[in-house]
């Protein structure tokens, strides 16, 4: 029996939505029961006690979509002319640093961002991933890296027709595999989804291969949506329709199904992704780095779109993208009234039942049955907290560096901002000798 108590306690549950002192007490992997410090104190007398000293205690925070293999491209300098677009981005960098991947660098360039998560308070990821060099067992390792770590993960291969067809299919095979394992219910930390790249690097004939691949998993689909023009163009030329039509004549979407970014769509596909309950994640700002635009986050929420936040692999600190998501719409729609609502939906509200999908327990929420998953954080306030200006705190006063303390699945992984069972120095050399050699390969 673990407590964790004494703080300001956020617990993003309606009937108890704030405590002013309150405390949380978590046996094995699980939330039995949210209180005062003093009533649980006394009703558990026998526990160990974690003393968040009037600082704020919350769930930890969600990433749905994230590029754990991005990571040996920090630092890296890219020859030849600069990318003008998106297309060229992709193809320049990310198509070539995936191709040279193998399964040592998969383990060691997941783990530096996994370290990362656990740092910044984010205990959960939807995680996309792509080595059409190494795609067998690339799944199984980034599954180990995320139990050493202790991160829970979501975890899919994106299947593509860009590395042609033997590539294609052992994508196809990786995916079915992982999901046949990870989703037997034997791991609470652990799950995986079907990957797709894009419309744009799929046929018709791949796309009803994996429609196929996947009927009777249970799950659905991990896809990027008209993240750039080009996305919205190939489809149309393909097709004759735009990418969230042709996705939806394949059976892509659906309520357990992530459509990635959405940033090219019009008020029909809005209609389809709504129709379908197919989850769509913003990415703001993968999106402004990558100059692909702002996707219409504002009108789908409107029109019933379930939005979640993700960082694309731009960082694994969502209190950051949660700030980015505030200012970028506020610029977008010149109106710096928009955005107070539904940056906070985006993280808090639609994250959490996205990642529930996948995992036996609820997520997101401080409340008995949920998984313990809490984070301490390094905060003060200067002005008064409750629970009606808990996200104003969290928007202006709190970052990832100020995360103290993590628990994930019940497990202290990081204590007063000492890890646990984790030796960073170590994996970070690792990943220093291995990210040269890739650059050499490059």
């Amino acid at each position: 029996m673990l407590l964790v108590g004494n703080g300001r306690v956020i617990t993003r549950d309606g009937g108890q939505p704030y405590l002013a002192e309150g405390c949380v007490v978590i046996e094995d992997n699980i939330i039995v029961e949210v209180g005062s410090t003093s009533d649980l104190s006394d009703k558990y007398p026998g526990a160990a006690f974690i003393d968040a000293r009037g600082r704020v205690i919350m769930p930890g925070m969600i990433n749905t979509h994230m590029h754990l293999y991005s990571t040996f491209a920090r630092g890296m300098v890219l020859k030849g002319a600069p990318p003008h677009n998106f297309q060229e981005i992709l193809a320049g960098l990310w198509w070539r640093l995936d191709k040279v991947l193998t399964l040592d660098d998969i383990y060691y360039s997941a783990m530096v961002p996994l370290i990362d998560c656990i740092k910044s308070g984010t205990t959960t990821i939807f995680d996309h991933h792509a080595s059409p060099g190494a795609v067998r067992e690339s799944l199984f390792v980034l599954a180990l890296a995320s139990r050493d770590a202790g991160v829970r993960s979501c975890l899919c291969y994106e299947v593509s027709d860009r590395d042609g067809a033997a590539v294609m299919d052992q994508g196809i095979m990786e995916n079915v595999e992982f999901i046949r394992l990870a989703n037997s219910g034997k791991d609470d930390l652990v799950r995986g989804m079907f990957g797709l790249h894009a419309s744009l690097t799929l046929s018709d004939e791949t796309l009803a291969r994996c429609g196929e691949a996947n009927a009777g998993l249970g799950t659905g689909f991990h896809i990027h949506v008209a993240e750039g023009a080009a996305d919205l163009a190939d489809s149309l030329a393909k097709s004759g329709k735009r990418v969230v039509e042709r996705l939806a004549g394949f059976g892509i979407l659906g309520p357990k199904s992530i459509a990635a970014h959405c940033v090219h769509v019009n008020d029909r596909e809005i209609g389809i992704l709504s129709e379908t309950d197919t989850n769509v994640v913003h990415n703001p700002e993968s999106n402004m780095g990558n100059a692909v635009g702002c996707a219409p986050v504002l009108e789908m929420l409107q029109k019933g779109v379930r939005v979640g936040l993700g960082t694309d692999g731009y960082t694994s600190d969502m209190f950051e993208s949660f700030k980015v998501a505030n200012i970028l719409h506020k610029h977008h729609h010149a109106n710096p009234s928009v955005a107070w609502a539904e940056a906070p939906a985006m993280l808090f509200r639609h994250n959490a039942p996205i990642a529930a999908s996948y995992f036996p327990r609820p997520l997101g929420r401080l409340a008995p049955g949920c998984f313990a998953d809490v984070i301490i954080v390094d905060y003060d306030p200067p002005t008064p907290f409750n629970e009606g200006n808990a996200d104003g705190h969290i928007l202006f006063g709190m970052s990832g560096r100020a995360v103290a303390t993590t628990i994930i699945n019940g497990r202290v992984v990081m204590e007063e901002r000492r890890l646990t069972g984790i030796d960073e120095a170590a994996i970070c050399a690792k990943a220093r000798e291995l990210s040269g050699k890739l650059w050499e390969r490059f």
